[in-house]
């Protein structure tokens, strides 16, 4: 029996990310993938890792991100003194009213910007993984939810190699995306100081929350994928558990964020159905910082994003038209 196919309003989808690209476009100049990625990140429902070099607008294109949708955001700065319980929040007694309350930590944003996360001790960075995964936090024995949407933006400096600490695997497998934010060309970085010598208020002034937003998270599923996309979701899986470079491969969630995110990809692109291009697209993001290299991939100098390129060239790609997954 043939399923009947939700129906979505994929233009207005479309619209709605369009402006929040064109809004953030007016005051972050380039990077306009890096929105993309937000927007994928945002409507999936995932959580963002964004890997870069220090004064590179990270931290700009988060809080810019946060204005244009208005979804209120905090930041974390992490250092090796914080303690989880500076992220997540504490019981504290009121001596007014002879009682202990609950002092909320920044966790408890729609928009959380994890500064240099990598940065913070293990126990601090393992305080994230019942929040990034399961949208709630423990405190003292008592859970509570965080709000909806909850989406973590975590950077971290490549430069740094005194005073940090690798992420485990448990929470790197917890993002949707994992991206690198590398410097604008020089003529895009010409217009961003030409801006910055006038005056910036005209431009921020610009930005106004979007009340729409809201309608266009969480609806990926709506989105169709056949079965034949399935497949070459599961054979890129299958690729990367099997690669002679490669100790461990893609988990089942990575495989479930594939298919999310080409899902939210396509919302974006304003089509309800997914095509093997958005697979293409969106599998080094959400491959590249699950999969462990072998030592002689290491001594090779063989980068995850090499062997995910070779495994994408090397699996046949399905051909369905696009007429068909219209349907």
């Amino acid at each position: 029996m043939k399923k009947t196919r939700q129906t979505i309003d994929v233009k207005h989808v479309h619209e709605i990310c369009s402006n929040i690209q064109e809004q953030i476009a007016k005051v972050v100049i380039g990077y306009e993938s890096v929105v993309e990625d937000l927007l994928v990140c945002l409507i999936a429902k995932g959580h963002l890792y964004m890997i870069g070099v220090p004064g590179i607008a990270k931290t700009t294109l988060a809080k810019s991100f946060a204005t244009v949708t208005g979804l209120s955001w905090n930041r974390i700065q992490f250092t090796q003194d914080v303690l989880p319980s500076d992220i997540i929040g504490h019981y504290y007694f009121d001596q007014k009213e002879s009682t202990f309350k609950l002092r909320k930590g920044p966790v408890f944003g729609k928009i959380v910007l994890a500064d240099e996360i990598n940065r913070a001790s293990p126990k601090t960075q393992s305080a994230l993984i019942e929040a990034m995964q399961e949208r709630q936090v423990t405190i003292e024995g008592k859970t509570m939810q965080l709000p909806d949407p909850f989406l973590v933006i975590a950077t971290k400096n490549p430069i740094e190699t005194e005073g940090v600490y690798p992420l485990p695997e448990a929470q790197l497998d917890r993002f949707l995306y994992s991206i690198s934010m590398d410097y604008l060309p020089r003529q895009q970085e010409e217009l961003m100081l030409l801006r910055k010598n006038e005056d910036q208020k005209e431009y921020f002034d610009i930005i106004k929350p979007i009340e729409e937003v809201q309608s266009i998270i969480g609806i990926h599923h709506q989105v169709h994928a056949d079965e034949t996309i399935i497949q070459y979701i599961m054979n890129i899986v299958d690729e990367t558990r099997s690669h002679k470079h490669l100790l461990m491969g893609a988990s089942p969630r990575a495989a479930e964020h594939l298919l999310y995110a080409s899902k939210a990809l396509a919302m974006i692109q304003g089509k309800d159905y997914v095509i093997p291009d958005m697979v293409k697209k969106v599998a080094p993001k959400v491959l590249g910082h699950r999969l462990i290299l072998s030592t002689e991939a290491n001594l090779e100098g063989i980068s995850a994003q090499k062997i995910i390129e070779d495994i994408l060239s090397n699996t046949e790609i399905p051909s369905i038209k696009e007429a068909v997954l219209a349907q």
